[in-house]
């Protein structure tokens, strides 16, 4: 007989597994009429809040390395989403910048994080209970980021 601590239902990375690739559907149909893929929308969706920025200060706030988020600029630059350019002050530094193209997509897609988060709300998740969500949640990330987790 299996032990409780082995069977599937008992375990965390399960759940937040399935809930987050479920979740990553439920945008695809939305963002892929505009031609963009979920770590692009997130891409979007830091320069949204701050333009021009490195492709550093990027990956470190989508908690990504450099050498994952690089592929994605690159795609997105082809699209005439963004440029990059070279650092004024550190050439080595490439900073990373909204085209005309890719500022409209946030009119185009304003509805997305509605859409989505109307589709979450059930008994348990409520726009009351958000905010209690999300802590445990940055409670989560911030426990698995830091080095030497799993001791």
């Amino acid at each position: 007989m299996i032990q409780e601590e082995f069977k599937l239902d008992n375990q965390l990375c399960f759940r937040l597994y399935t809930a987050s690739r479920l979740l990553t559907q439920a945008y695809h149909p939305l963002l892929s009429e505009h031609g963009l893929t979920y770590p692009q929308y997130l891409v979007l969706l830091v320069l949204w809040e701050k333009d021009a920025q490195p492709v550093n200060d990027i990956s470190k706030r989508l908690l990504l390395e450099t050498n994952t988020v690089t592929p994605l600029l690159q795609r997105m630059e082809k699209e005439g989403i963004l440029v990059r350019r070279k650092g004024e002050k550190d050439a080595r530094q490439m900073i990373v910048s909204l085209t005309a193209k890719g500022r409209n997509l946030q009119k185009k897609l304003a509805e997305v994080p509605f859409i989505v988060g109307r589709s979450v709300l059930c008994d348990s998740v409520t726009p009351e209970t958000t905010p209690e969500l999300f802590r445990m949640l940055d409670d989560i990330i911030g426990k698995l980021s830091a080095p030497s987790t799993l001791s």
